[in-house]
């Protein structure tokens, strides 16, 4: 949506003085701008330049935080004390931004989303193939029976493969984990 900077004020609740800092800072312009023109903005880049500033300036503090705790020396804390509690919780958390900006930027998937894109495409596989055999048949109308009935077995060894793709999974992952840690 195409809003001028006082509207784009009052959707942040901020000053329109700040807009204008914001725009110093890079903050991404549609259109306008220069001597006397009005500045108009898309609200959606706005928000999104805004997200990624926030979300810039925090992973900046945290990052500074475990800094200045691993200069005090890992070694130095004592288990139980204040500075060794900050310590894990600073380092907890920034642990687990660094894990949602690699979510967010698609670097890390859940395990449940690839088991869900992986069933969906094993279900397609095995309509494919259950069509295989009928496909042959009509083609090759002299093959006996006994032929196509033999292509019919193997295919749906591999249809039952693939439809237990999703129990296989959880399984396939933990293998993998160890194989790789």
């Amino acid at each position: 949506m195409e809003v001028n900077k006082k509207q784009l004020a009052d959707i942040f609740g901020a000053s329109i003085r700040t807009i204008q800092n914001w725009q110093e800072q890079g903050m991404p312009v549609l259109r306008g701008g220069g001597k006397g023109n009005e500045v108009f903005y898309d609200s959606a880049a706005v928000i999104k330049w805004y997200a990624e500033r926030d979300a810039e300036i925090e992973n900046e503090k945290l990052r500074r935080e475990v800094e200045e705790l691993r200069q005090a020396s890992e070694t130095d804390l004592q288990p139980g004390t204040i500075e060794y509690e900050r310590h894990r919780l600073t380092r907890a958390q920034a642990d687990a931004q660094e894990l949602k900006n690699a979510r967010d930027s698609a670097e890390v998937v859940e395990t449940a989303f690839c088991t869900f894109v992986l069933s969906r495409i094993a279900g397609e596989i095995a309509s494919i193939l259950d069509g295989i055999p009928l496909s042959v048949q009509r083609r090759f109308p002299e093959l006996e029976n006994r032929h196509v009935d033999f292509l019919k077995r193997d295919i749906i060894k591999a249809m039952n493969k693939a439809a237990a793709l999703d129990e296989l999974i959880p399984g396939l992952l933990s293998e993998y984990i160890e194989q790789s840690g």
